[in-house]
């Protein structure tokens, strides 16, 4: 909700969909994530789903209940949830497919140039997870020419989580993520939190405040698209820049200045220069990774979107720069360089500084979150703990294959990611194991 709340405020929609009298027009696209209805009022191209009622329920007693369309809400009829279970939100996606894909396929007939979907869901859970795995085979089975993206959130690792099947959960989800997906913004609750900590000084974060930040990173990252320039302006155009092979598609992101609601930002004073080096710095960036002495960890791509007082010459200088300074390592088997787009910025918001950006980058030490999440299956597996609940799904009755399958599937993935640091990575093949 909190992205839709920032969209509206961005394009002066207010809470109900209806545009505010100071609005102008020709500014931007509405139409990107929104349609007029036949009273005019502006409706999110959205569906919410769940299986459990608390998060809906909020939603609708919320000022922003009469902004969506209520045929688009759909709250499993039961309303048990998935018992932060894999298998029983998979399992309940199978057998509420035709209800969700009316919807699905409602909404996509009504697109005037379909371009993809955007899935925003957490690994780690039950609904999020199993559920968000089922959409992701459907989606590419049914629209097998259209992207998508999603925006996934990864479970904390600094606490103890009370889901205890989170490897399990997590493991199964990276499967459908690096099979199913064309692009994946890795969306980290450690890093959110160490973030809110360290930069905003809020000692315990609320999910409204690791919410809002979230949707920063997803307003930004849509400006060109609904803000649109020369570079960037549609979803296809923005993930080709980033992703050179299949599947190295999962992203790193990172957002300066950062600003909470009632808290005074620490960065006074912004330039061009100051942005993009902020960018590159590991405390901006919404993904907390380990570091790994094997392997030369280095970059494949990086977007930087500068919103805000920019003349080209500026950021044309601010790119020498950081190239003399040699600021950051790129992959040697591709073009390195960081790539720039100027966006506008919404005319209806108050910025409280002259220049922000946000960096959407592929990196290749992204790959220890990912061994982060074998290591803790491994442990679970070993013991062969709280399986009972996994074998009461028909997935699951016969055999464990496939959670062999998953981590076979995310040690490619692994692999694969540190064949990429190598000058060799070109002529690589999943059969060669690294070391």
């Amino acid at each position: 909700m909190e992205f839709w709340k920032k969209l509206c405020a961005e394009h002066a929609i207010s809470s109900e969909g209806v545009l505010e009298e100071f609005a102008t027009s020709g500014v931007d696209r509405k139409d990107v994530f929104f349609y007029q209805a036949d009273d005019e009022h502006y409706i999110p191209r959205a569906v919410l789903l769940d299986l459990e009622p608390r998060v809906i329920h909020s939603i609708m007693n919320s000022p922003f209940a009469k902004l969506y369309n209520p045929e688009n809400i759909y709250l499993s009829k039961d309303g048990g949830g998935a018992g932060n279970n894999w298998a029983s939100g998979y399992s309940q996606g199978e057998r509420l497919y035709e209800s969700i894909f009316d919807i699905i396929d409602r909404e996509a007939d009504n697109s005037e140039s379909l371009e993809g979907f955007v899935l925003c869901h957490s690994i780690a859970g039950g609904t999020g997870s199993g559920l968000g795995s089922f959409l992701l085979e459907r989606l590419n089975d049914r629209f097998p020419k259209k992207l998508i993206q999603t925006y996934s959130v990864f479970p904390n690792q600094d606490e103890i989580s009370d889901v205890v099947v989170q490897p399990y959960n997590s493991l199964l989800t990276l499967k459908r993520l690096t099979n199913n997906a064309d692009c994946v913004v890795v969306l980290d609750n450690t890093a959110l939190n160490r973030i809110a900590a360290e930069r905003l000084h809020i000692e315990t974060p609320s999910f409204g405040q690791i919410n809002s930040l979230v949707s920063t990173i997803m307003s930004t990252s849509t400006a060109t698209l609904r803000y649109p320039g020369y570079m960037h302006n549609d979803l296809i155009s923005l993930v080709a820049s980033l992703i050179p092979t299949p599947r190295l598609h999962f992203l790193i992101s990172g957002y300066t200045p950062l600003v909470a609601e009632q808290h005074v930002s620490n960065v006074r004073k912004t330039t061009v220069l100051d942005v993009m080096k902020r960018l590159l710095h590991p405390s901006n960036i919404m993904v907390s990774t380990s570091r790994d002495k094997h392997h030369n960890h280095c970059y494949i791509s990086i977007l930087h979107i500068i919103q805000g007082e920019v003349e080209s010459s500026q950021v044309h200088k601010s790119l020498q720069r950081i190239r003399d300074k040699k600021e950051a390592q790129f992959i040697s088997w591709g073009p390195a360089s960081i790539q720039v787009s100027l966006s506008k910025r919404s005319p209806y918001i108050q910025h409280p500084h002259r220049v922000s950006g946000l960096m959407l980058a592929n990196h290749t030490t992204i790959a220890s979150l990912f061994e982060h999440t074998l290591k803790q299956y491994d442990k679970l597996m070993k013991r062969e703990a709280f399986l009972e609940q996994f074998r009461k799904q028909n997935m699951f009755t016969e055999s464990l294959d496939e959670f062999e399958s998953s981590r076979e599937v995310v040690q490619q993935l692994v692999d694969e990611y540190h064949a990429a640091t190598k000058p060799d990575y070109l002529s690589w093949s999943p059969e060669q194991r690294n070391p």
